[in-house]
């Protein structure tokens, strides 16, 4: 074996082993206590409205809550820099947020349980709402702590452990499901807090960042408070930015949006075609499943191996490429052709674990770790919103152009974000690319200052 293979085995052995230190498998169970809360309100608590009666317009008006994730970067500041009573000294500033943002889901889940929606939906919705908003808050926390646990250059790699924990909360929550069907909702809705409670406990065990501990506690007037907690993090990434915050914000609302906008037609093509449900929940939920799982964890080596410029390039290219195999499928296929259902699910979903994993490590990369909490909900709500609200009218487009030309279009959009990335990649600044280095002396000041937790 020559020099240069033996190094290539090495560095690849070195890009799978990442996974088993103790910060990846922390940043497991939280992404898997960051997932649970979403899947529990988002279709759970549906299933069960729906199961005890309540009209579809009622329910889905529950939807709403969801809302709260959308708005996270506007109660974020208070994560980054109000300090939680009595936790703080015990487990740093982030660890706390994360414990208490879990409590408030558990207590959600228990109130959920206690309830009859048949006689009133009003305490439905306020545990609904306290789950949503506490899910939301502890994605918050959650992002900080991966952010300040871990550099630049590992962040897909975080970016992967934390997404896997996501899809492990996925099935547990399909788990609950199950629950409810051989015992009753009550039951399941309290399986799901014990095991959001289990995660809180896990949570004692982990490291607190450094970046973290040094962050230093608001003084001055409520004005001054409110300036250095709202303000002068979004001064600061546009400040870093400058005048190519533009062209990043843009690639930022737009290089996911063919996976937004394709998934909200899928099901509906699959239905269409005249495929049996049993048939696609098992291509989703085993080959599709074990695709996603493979996509993140190549997302996060590629990263690694090729660095995350190169790594986006690739994503947008298998994007490209699985979107338009739904165009095939859609013009080619019958009922009956289901290696074609399964190689059209797998191939998206290997890109969508991919483009999960390199696009969070690009947004972690615009970040500084001194306002990690506030500019990172900053930059995941804007994504968020923008790609699902043009999501919305993806009915409207299939039904003018019909699914050939729809996916053929959602594929497209992959076009200006290549020649966004192609701007910022030969002439963008060292910040847009995600490459500055901050003042690690000012983290090691504010640590000298910060008092530190117990």
């Amino acid at each position: 074996m020559t020099d240069r293979a033996a190094e290539e085995q090495r560095s690849m052995r070195d890009a799978v082993r990442v996974y088993l230190t103790p910060v990846m498998l922390s940043m497991l169970v939280l992404g898997f206590a960051s997932g649970l809360p979403l899947y529990m309100v988002f279709q759970k608590l549906s299933f069960w409205l729906r199961d005890a009666g309540i009209d579809r317009s009622t329910i889905g008006f529950f939807y709403w809550v969801t809302l709260s994730y959308t708005l996270k970067f506007l109660w974020a500041p208070v994560v980054d820099r109000v300090r939680v009573p009595f936790l703080y000294s015990l487990l740093g500033p982030r660890r706390s947020w994360i414990v208490t943002a879990i409590t408030g889901t558990v207590i959600g889940l228990i109130i959920i349980s206690q309830t009859d929606p048949t006689a009133s939906l009003l305490p439905v919705a306020i545990a609904a709402l306290l789950l949503a908003y506490s899910g939301a808050t502890l994605d918050v926390a959650i992002d900080a702590w991966r952010i300040e646990s871990a550099p630049t250059e590992m962040q897909a790699n975080m970016a992967a452990a934390y997404s896997l924990g996501y899809r492990v909360a996925y099935l547990t929550s399909g788990l609950g499901l199950a629950i409810a069907g051989l015992a009753d909702w009550d039951i399941s809705f309290l399986a799901m807090a014990a095991a959001m409670a289990i995660s809180a406990g896990l949570v004692f065990f982990m490291k607190e960042p450094a970046a973290g501990v040094a962050k230093r506690a608001l003084e001055g007037s409520f004005g001054v408070k409110v300036v250095r907690a709202v303000v002068e993090p979004f001064k600061q990434i546009l400040g870093r930015l400058g005048l190519w915050f533009v062209p990043v914000i843009l690639l930022v609302a737009i290089y996911r949006l063919s996976d937004f906008t394709m998934g909200v037609m899928a099901s509906p093509l699959y239905s269409d075609i005249g495929f049996d449900k049993v048939i696609v929940g098992s291509v989703q939920g085993g080959p599709g499943l074990a695709a996603t799982i493979f996509g993140l964890f190549l997302g996060g080596v590629a990263a690694y191996r090729f660095g995350l410029m190169r790594a986006l390039v690739i994503g947008l290219i298998i994007t490209f490429v699985t979107n338009g195999a739904y165009a095939w499928l859609a013009a080619t296929a019958g009922s009956e052709d289901i290696w074609k259902l399964t190689m059209a699910i797998v191939g998206d979903n290997i890109a969508g674990g991919f483009v999960t994993t390199v696009f969070i490590a690009y947004l972690s990369s615009l970040v500084d770790p001194a306002n990690a909490a506030t500019q990172y909900a900053l930059l995941s709500s804007f994504y968020g919103f923008f790609a699902k609200f043009l999501s919305g009218f993806s009915g409207v487009l299939a039904d003018a152009v019909g699914y050939v030309n729809f996916f053929l279009i959602t594929a497209a959009w992959t076009f200006p974000a290549a020649l966004l990335l192609a701007v910022i990649v030969m002439r963008g600044s060292v910040a847009a690319q995600g490459r500055f280095k901050f003042d690690e002396r000012r983290l090691a000041e504010d640590e000298d200052v910060a008092p530190k937790p117990t």
